[in-house]
């Protein structure tokens, strides 16, 4: 909701309030944790941040590819994103 009402350093603060509740109660290689990541760099990738959002991806890329495995496709849609970024 506030990505679309352009409130984005709000969605920026609960999505890195998300991400800290999910690495403490889940465990920082939990696939929900890879989730928000994603969410987080897709919210810094939409701004124009893009050397912010490379990292983020990439780490819920590792983690995907550790819990999931490589065919996942959930990998696959993360490797779209990171490729997108890359893109941009």
């Amino acid at each position: 909701i506030f990505r679309d009402q352009n409130k984005y350093k709000e969605a920026a603060n609960l999505l890195n309030d998300a991400l800290a509740i999910r690495e403490k109660t889940l465990g920082e290689n939990h696939p929900a944790v890879a989730a928000t990541l994603n969410n987080l760099a897709v919210l810094y990738g939409k701004r124009g941040k893009y050397k912010e959002a490379e990292p983020l991806c990439k780490r819920a890329l590792e983690i995907r590819e550790k819990v999931l495995g490589k065919d996942h496709p959930d990998v696959a849609k993360q490797l779209n994103n990171l490729a997108l970024l890359c893109q941009n």
